[in-house]
């Protein structure tokens, strides 16, 4: 009798181990997540909606400045920029001072052309295409360098257009309501997106427009292990073509203002040809000049 209970408490121990463990509440389900997920469709729908998610490419000119101790060391640089989304960029820069020369953005994308036989010899063009990065100057075409273009990789990906058109449709994405924030006097709603990498960036929207104020990232240096803050800040927004556009673009790196860009003009959706975004090395500017 005492073998025969036993044996069945046994079974029944067996038995209870085999059950699979209940599964663990989905953090998506919970009314945070779903608080955050809904004030960033707000804020997609505050930008022009499917207007905003159907943009293919962009153009923009205007000045841009680049600062050091949060001090600009000039008048900065007129700038034209061509960006197709996902992963291509073209910026022009135009270094002649105070004076304010027309570009051709409006009927025609003729792009800049930078060569040897240029009066000015300040004048730049980055070509950043997938994970490539390139520097045009009036010696040539080179391999952009490599902790630049890694600066401007990881800004791509935790970029406000990333976020709301790539990381807000990733199924394994979890969304944090992190309450009240105030940038720049306003109050806004601070929103955190996490990836499966352990990667995130914070989105804050403009509680009375919903429109996107600031998107906050942060990352590890592996060489010092300090960890970084890199903010971008949006102003002066206008409608264009259907979406709200900032004309007031400053990147700050902790926190410090490092860059600030002002928009004159802004197009949507242009002919862009594919050479926009062509570009292949000519030379090495590590490697000593050739003798002539």
């Amino acid at each position: 009798m005492h073998r025969f209970l036993a044996i069945l408490l046994l079974s029944t121990l067996a038995t209870a181990q085999a059950v699979a463990p209940a599964p663990a509440a989905n953090v998506n389900d919970l009314d945070n997540a779903h608080k955050a997920r809904a004030l960033l469709d707000q804020a997609i729908q505050a930008l022009g909606g499917q207007a905003y998610l159907n943009i293919q490419n962009r153009a923009d000119e205007g000045r841009w400045y680049t600062l050091h101790h949060g001090a600009s060391p000039g008048p900065g640089v007129q700038y034209r920029q061509f960006s197709r989304f996902p992963d291509q960029d073209r910026l022009e820069l135009i270094a002649r001072g105070n004076v304010f020369i027309p570009l051709p953005l409006f009927g025609s994308v003729d792009v800049i052309v930078v060569s040897r036989q240029k009066k000015n010899t300040n004048d730049m063009v980055v070509i950043h295409n997938g994970n490539k990065g390139y520097e045009i100057t009036n010696k040539g075409t080179s391999a952009q360098d490599k902790d630049d273009l890694k600066a401007y990789l990881r800004r791509r990906q935790h970029s406000l257009e990333q976020v709301l058109r790539k990381w807000i449709n990733d199924p394994k994405m979890q969304f944090f309501y992190d309450g009240l924030a105030i940038v720049g006097a306003k109050p806004t709603d601070q929103v955190t997106l996490l990836n499966s990498q352990n990667d995130s960036v914070s989105v804050y929207l403009d509680q009375n427009t919903h429109l996107p104020l600031k998107t906050s990232f942060t990352w590890r240096d592996p060489e010092d292990k300090q960890k970084n803050v890199e903010e971008e800040i949006f102003d002066n927004y206008r409608l264009m073509q259907g979406v709200m556009t900032p004309h007031s673009i400053t990147r700050t790196f902790n926190g410090e203002t490092s860059h600030q860009r002002f928009i004159n003009t802004v197009r949507y959706d242009l002919p862009l040809p594919a050479s926009t975004f062509d570009a292949s090395v000519t030379y090495d500017p590590m490697q000593p000049p050739k003798k002539r």
